[in-house]
């Protein structure tokens, strides 16, 4: 039937005071804590192809081969068709969570595959963790910056996060008991603890071994669970592997989440989990009431890919890329910003974490930035109190090595820019003065200053 109503707004009651106040008193209690992820906020943007994204964690899909895809492809059409299209169970098909334990050998971690539920992603992980332990007001203990889509995923179930700030070895054990002693005296008690180990998102840093064992022993004796996400392990571009929390836990204190995202494709929309049997059960409980099961199609493609055993080289082939546009990123830092800037240099992953002179609120800063086609994550949206105002996350996996150098280019400009403005304010130069490391950027080794070089001429350069 035609519709005849041509006003969208109309029809939908977008714009009327009335309408929005009438949905307004229907949405949860819960609503009112859910904020949006930065990325999210940018994807719109990002994809116009004049906009050089360095946001997004994105791997750089086009470098899984084309032939590789068609003949598996081809030979799933021919052979499990049926299946692939079916349901599956929810906590996956058999051949996934084999080929599951596969990859999480390949990084020391041995799991029994019936321990291992199949999900859509990581980020359902965070989701089924907070269905399953938080209720409205408990505690999460998270590293500080941490990964800003579980910032939204943990306050979208109104939990209150706590973040221990971490310096170039990951968080400290002795600033995390602090923490928890003071929140005992307020009688919270965390539900879990929340890690990123292996080249953190956002600031590149891996827990050292030392305070891996630590953490573990102090959440051992709080009786506290540890949700430790792994989704960049195997992107390590220089040197060695550390135990995770997992194998030296045994199984007992351990939530670990994984992901095909970064290491094949964030398009299959697979991930994992495992943890101990009852929380285990719980959250397959949640799945079933989320999604049923995770995509059967996605799942058998995952499972002919890695059971074909053509994974290592792509995985070889996928850190000789990357480690190279890291080292390109780099360069063009410091090349391009101006006197007080500081970063960490990533050992793998993904991202760099850069601080700016601390007058400069790199929120704002993304609005210019984007007039000239050039986007980034804000610090502040890795933190839920407001810190990390002059820092911001680059991505350099989903961008080639020209556009990386572009990109860091103009924001180089307007960063320029930002400091001209200040000097003009103050009189003399800024920069000297913000050499020093600030409590909202990460410390330590590896931390890399930018020293004083002549001002370059701004303006548009090509």
């Amino acid at each position: 039937m035609k519709d005849t109503n041509t006003n969208p707004q109309k029809r939908s009651g977008r714009g009327d005071a009335v309408a929005i106040e009438r949905y307004g008193k229907l949405f949860a209690a819960r609503t009112r804590s859910m904020t949006s992820s930065a990325m999210r906020d940018l994807m719109s943007i990002t994809e116009r192809p004049e906009v050089i994204s360095l946001a997004g964690g994105l791997p750089d899909t086009s470098t899984f081969p084309k032939e590789s895809y068609a003949a598996l492809m081809s030979k799933l059409a021919a052979e499990e068709l049926a299946s692939a299209l079916q349901y599956g169970p929810t906590e996956g098909l058999a051949a996934a969570r084999e080929c599951i334990r596969f990859v999480m050998a390949a990084e020391g971690v041995t799991v029994d595959p019936d321990d291992v539920i199949v999900t859509t992603g990581g980020q359902q992980v965070l989701d089924l963790v907070c269905k399953v332990l938080i209720d409205p007001g408990d505690v999460i203990v998270a590293e500080g910056p941490t990964y800003p889509g579980a910032v939204s995923a943990f306050t979208s179930y109104e939990a209150r996060v706590e973040q221990v700030p971490i310096d170039a070895d990951g968080m400290d054990p002795e600033l995390l008991r602090e923490r928890l002693v003071q929140l005992d005296a307020e009688g919270a008690r965390p539900k879990f603890i929340y890690l990123i180990p292996n080249f953190q998102n956002p600031s590149g840093v891996t827990l050292s071994a030392e305070r891996r064992k630590a953490i573990l022993e102090i959440a051992r004796e709080w009786e506290i669970l540890i949700l430790e996400d792994n989704p960049y392990g195997l992107l390590r571009y220089e040197e060695d592997p550390i135990p995770s929390i997992l194998e030296l836990d045994g199984g007992e204190s351990v939530i670990y989440l994984g992901t095909f995202s970064k290491i094949l494709s964030p398009g299959i929309r697979l991930g994992w989990v495992t943890a101990p049997r009852p929380v285990l059960e719980k959250l397959n409980l949640a799945k079933q009431a989320a999604d049923l099961c995770a995509s059967s199609l996605a799942q058998h493609f995952v499972a002919a890919y890695i059971g074909g055993g053509g994974w290592p080289e792509y995985m070889a082939s996928l850190r000789r890329i990357y480690r190279d546009r890291r080292d390109v990123m780099l360069e063009s830092l410091t090349s391009e910003m101006p006197e007080g800037t500081t970063w960490i240099s990533p050992a793998g992953g993904l991202f760099v974490w850069a601080t700016l002179p601390e007058y400069i609120d790199t929120t704002d800063l993304l609005a210019r930035a984007l007039r000239e086609n050039v986007a980034f994550v804000p610090g502040r949206a890795a933190w839920v109190n407001g810190d990390g105002g002059s820092s911001l996350r680059l991505n350099f996996s989903g961008a080639g090595s020209d556009r990386i150098r572009e990109g860091i280019r103009r924001i180089g400009m307007v960063v320029g820019e930002q400091v001209e403005l200040y000097e003009t304010m103050v009189g003399g130069s800024a920069g000297a003065a913000s050499v020093e490391v600030k409590s909202d950027q990460v410390e330590g080794a590896r931390v890399v200053p930018i020293a004083p070089r002549k001002r370059r001429a701004s303006g548009n350069q090509g």
